[in-house]
């Protein structure tokens, strides 16, 4: 910095100097990477902070009941009435809120763990110069297997059992990662595959099932759906942070040693829990056998059409999603873009997409419900606006691969295009999981969540198979067909009438 006298005054060429080495201070402190990699790390942290000071003031319209009545307690006749009424919604919110951060913590800490070894398993493996092909495809093979059966027994021997069950198959997982045995480590990927079938059944079922036993409003569900969506989102952005740190100080076995740690703190919380069953009436279960509700499972699932619909959106949407994931780092390396890409932190910035998704969830079909379609059909709408937006967010990088220049532009619309598909994941998590609840009995709820999971299997398998005998630009074409046939499918339950609830079973269309 330059200070001339007699044209400065003195302290303003001082300010300038500090301002200078402010401005050096903060290049030393943030980390070395490429300026387009920076940009979209903060931009995508001011639209976070943005999205979160706008939902901040945004009241869900149940909240808003409270000043309805209080509001109907001016009239003296109605002034008890209301006291009463008003007491008693206070209470109910206060229960809700109680159950929701029971489950939500324990949740939080559970995809914290799975998050801290997702990111660190393929540089685990690496390490120890073993088929990493092999062991991932076992994964998938296993959980394809096991998904049938597994929600039967998640129904019959009860949620919270299975959810310990999958606390100590995930803690004895990563203590077989510590080795470098081939066939200890496959025996971790069979194990795993069971323990993802768990995950994704288990946890979801009690919590759908003891909400409606407490007889929390159908409506709430929602919002504990959203919750969990948006902290997922949180959880992977802490998790990048934590599992590099604890790599520095463990090298590549300290993440899933972390992970450890997090599985036995989330079982001494679910051992906290109530039981409940796949039952329709109280007692059920003692009697029913693993073979009679597997056979209800699967006939309930063939005979609703409304069930395997469900069924298939879930399989397109979300294998469509994790052919994304198989794709998006070998994208954006073969654009060699200023810098090279910094993983990590793009990873971040898609994950603060997905919070995003999250936080706008709630107000996404307030919106819609009170300008554009009735509050019956909302989720099956939003569900489908969701995945339309997500297929031609995919579009636009299937579209610039093909192209014959591959200019910058193209490359900040591909940047966009993957933000705009993580925020999507981030809104149909939660819509997904009130349709789930909407339409599968709570008798059947592990059941025909694990069948769910053969045509994603599928999908995902497929997926993974076409990213290496098909163009970039063909396999981008194939995910956005996946989230536009999910949105056509969804479509057609829009005008669907909504099936009669109660605390175990849905009557069929």
């Amino acid at each position: 910095v330059w200070c001339w006298s007699g044209l400065e005054r003195k302290h303003t060429c001082v300010g300038k100097v500090k301002m200078a080495q402010w401005h050096d201070n903060i290049l030393e402190v943030l980390p070395d990477w490429p300026r387009w990699a920076m940009k979209m790390l903060f931009i995508m942290a001011g639209l976070l902070a943005v999205s979160l000071l706008m939902t901040a003031l945004y009241t869900p319209d149940d909240e808003k009941i409270e000043s309805d009545v209080k509001a109907n307690g001016s009239d003296k006749e109605n002034a008890a009435k209301s006291s009463k009424d008003k007491t008693d919604i206070k209470t109910l919110h206060g229960e809700f809120d109680s159950f929701r951060r029971k489950y939500i913590v324990v949740y939080l800490i559970i995809m914290l763990a799975d998050w801290m070894q997702g990111t660190h398993m393929y540089t685990l493996y690496l390490s120890y110069g073993v088929n990493i092909s092999a062991l991932f495809l076992t994964g998938f093979l296993s959980g394809a297997i096991f998904a049938p059966f597994l929600g039967s027994f998640v129904d019959k021997f009860g949620r919270k059992r299975s959810c310990v069950v999958y606390c100590v198959l995930e803690i004895i997982i990563n203590l077989l990662e510590h080795v470098t045995n081939f066939q200890l480590l496959l025996l971790g990927r069979v194990l795993g595959g069971i323990s993802t079938n768990l995950l994704f059944s288990a946890f979801e079922s009690w919590m759908t099932t003891e909400h409606r036993h407490r007889n929390f409003p159908e409506e709430w569900l929602a919002r504990t759906y959203s919750a969990a969506s948006i902290g997922n989102g949180a959880m992977a952005i802490l998790a990048g942070i934590v599992a590099q740190v604890l790599e520095d100080q463990f090298g590549h076995i300290g993440p899933f040693q972390g992970a450890i740690a997090l599985t036995a703190l989330a079982l001494i919380l679910v051992l906290r829990w109530e039981e409940n069953y796949g039952e329709s009436k109280e007692g059920e279960h003692e009697t029913s056998t693993v073979y009679h509700q597997f056979m209800e499972g699967w006939k309930t699932t063939a005979s609703n059409s409304h069930i395997w619909r469900i069924g298939m959106t879930q399989a397109l949407s979300e294998g469509a999603m994790y052919t994304f994931v198989f794709m998006w780092v070998p994208t954006l390396l073969s654009m060699d873009p200023p810098g090279g890409v910094p993983t990590g932190c793009v990873f971040s910035a898609l994950m603060m997409a997905i919070t995003m998704g999250g936080l706008f969830f709630q107000p996404l079909e307030s919106f819609l419900t009170k300008f554009v379609i009735s509050k019956a059909n909302a989720s099956e709408f939003s569900a489908s606006l969701i995945y339309t937006l997500a297929s031609a967010s995919m579009a636009i990088p299937a579209y610039c691969l093909s192209s014959a220049s591959s200019s910058e532009h193209c490359f900040e619309r591909i940047l966009i295009s993957f933000a705009v598909v993580e925020m999507c994941v981030g809104l149909f998590m939660p819509v997904a999981g009130t349709l789930r609840s909407k339409y599968v009995p709570d008798a059947l709820q592990g059941a025909i969540l694990n069948i769910f999971r053969l045509p994603l299997n599928a999908v995902v398998v497929g997926g993974t198979y076409a990213t290496d005998v098909m163009e970039p630009a063909h396999v981008f074409f194939l995910v956005s067909g996946c989230f536009l046939s999910a949105a056509l499918l969804q479509a057609t339950m829009i005008s669907s009438k909504s099936p009669a609830v109660d605390s175990g079973s849905k009557k069929t269309n």
